[in-house]
């Protein structure tokens, strides 16, 4: 094992038995420009996933609409057959026309038929973690839930997650399944969820932030962030990351790159401890910056 890993980061279960390292990986990024189409670099797109396990990450984050399936389908190519104790979670509900383009659909059989294309492009029997990317404004919301709880009385996922989501959107979709994860978008300077985050933690339900390593304006020279940094040795964004791992005994990280270098500083962030003081002090700054924005 190297020096560092995200082991270090500290362990969640999911739903109470999928435990996993905290500091996960996003695989949004493998694919091309726009999230569209291949990567510009194959062969370090998959030198990276292959990284993962010797750096302790064990959870892995994507998407069918990620491509679309390309991200899925190298990791297939990289990582399968799994190493025990891994966990792939992918996610459907959106589908895509073009760079940049994401259209939520959760029409009933269109969430089963990409479960069973994720299953195919993973190569799996089941998913263990799988998340409705978006709620469908024009389907009603207990259909799409109903569907994912014939997914899971099937054997087809394990658990099932949200993304995009409000607390009434948990309550409401806990009625009809258990709420295993929820991932909102969530950083130091972005507190859109921090009910949301709240809610999760009490309720011991995994929280995935996406765009975790996120700073704004606190990431400058001179800033706070830059400050505990360079007392630390380490890149603001790393302490941000640190940060959000402080944050909540459910928070799972998962930033995302296609670069080795870049995923191994990423997970050099469990190295770093913050202090109360610089936890509580960083926790200021961020919620000052999101009030501005």
């Amino acid at each position: 094992m190297p020096e560092y890993s995200a082991a270090k980061s500290g362990t969640f279960k999911i739903s109470g038995d999928l435990e996993v390292n905290r500091l996960g990986f996003g695989a949004m990024r493998v694919t091309g420009s726009g999230i569209w189409g291949p990567p510009a670099d194959h062969d370090e797109g998959i030198r990276t996933l292959r990284r993962l396990p010797a750096l302790g990450v064990n959870f892995i984050d994507t998407a069918d609409s990620y491509g679309p399936d390309v991200s899925e389908w190298l990791i297939k190519e990289a990582l399968h057959p799994y190493a025990e104790g891994s966990i792939v979670a992918t996610k459907g509900g959106l589908t895509r026309h073009g760079p940049d383009i994401w259209l939520p659909v959760g029409r009933p059989e269109y969430l089963i038929q990409q479960v069973h294309k994720s299953l195919r492009n993973l190569g799996v029997e089941q998913i263990d973690l799988w998340q409705l990317h978006r709620i469908d404004p024009k389907v009603p919301a207990k259909e799409q839930f109903d569907a994912i709880k014939s997914l899971i009385d099937s054997g087809l996922i394990r658990h099932a997650g949200l993304s995009e989501v409000s607390v009434a959107d948990i309550e409401a979709a806990s009625k009809v399944f258990k709420v295993a994860t929820v991932q909102n978008r969530y950083n130091l300077v972005d507190r859109t969820s921090e009910d949301v985050l709240d809610y999760c933690t009490k309720n011991k339900i995994g929280f995935i932030p996406w765009y975790p390593l996120a700073a704004g304006d606190l990431a400058k020279p001179g800033s706070l962030l830059d400050s505990v940094a360079t007392l630390h040795g380490v890149s603001p964004s790393q302490v941000a990351l640190a940060w959000v791992l402080k944050r909540s005994p459910v928070m799972i990280p998962i930033p995302g790159t296609s670069k080795v270098r870049h995923l191994e500083e990423n997970v050099q962030a469990a190295d770093v401890v913050l202090t109360n003081d610089q936890f509580a002090a960083l926790d200021e700054e961020g919620r000052k910056a999101f009030k501005k924005s």
